[in-house]
């Protein structure tokens, strides 16, 4: 039986709340405009009443979300551990709804690294942890703390090199 687990300290990147932010203003904006476009498109063709109201509903929804994201986001930061020792993998995550994952690190095959254009413009890597079920992330990283994380859960977790 395991007797100590050590808790999990590291945090992510603090740029993490930038990135998210930007992405939840993009995605937020993208939706208000297709609400829009279908609210104007359900006058234009008469569509039933019902639909407009649908839309314009939606739209009020998205806007109160958008007030929200900045809560929401220094939350997900501030709630968002991660650990890493020779025998397990943990991470840590919610406020109110609380997920502690601990992957032992016998049942991990692959690590990768991914980065995305919004993540490439600030230097951050996402780490994807591959067990025979599951992928795990962790979410944002510095680029050299990222190659770092997975150096070391490969090397814990005897993760091989692809031959080329």
């Amino acid at each position: 039986m395991i007797k100590d687990i050590p808790s999990v300290k590291r945090s992510l990147s603090k740029e993490s709340i930038k990135v998210w932010l930007i992405n939840d203003i993009l995605s937020n904006i993208i939706g208000l405009f297709i609400f829009a476009l279908s609210l104007y498109l359900s006058y234009y063709f008469s569509w039933k009443e019902w639909i407009g109201l649908i839309m314009i509903g939606l739209i009020i929804l998205t806007v109160i979300d958008m007030s929200f994201s900045p809560f929401k986001i220094k939350r997900r930061y501030k709630y968002w551990r991660f650990g890493i020792n020779e025998e397990f993998l943990q991470l840590k995550s919610g406020s109110i709804y609380q997920k502690h994952q601990i992957i032992p690190m016998a049942k991990i095959q692959a690590v990768s690294i991914h980065q995305s254009p919004l993540l490439r413009k600030y230097n951050l890597y996402k780490v994807k942890v591959n067990t025979i079920t599951t992928t795990h992330i962790i979410p944002v990283l510095h680029g050299k703390e990222a190659m770092e994380v997975r150096q070391q859960i490969a090397s814990y977790a005897n993760v091989k090199e692809p031959e080329a």
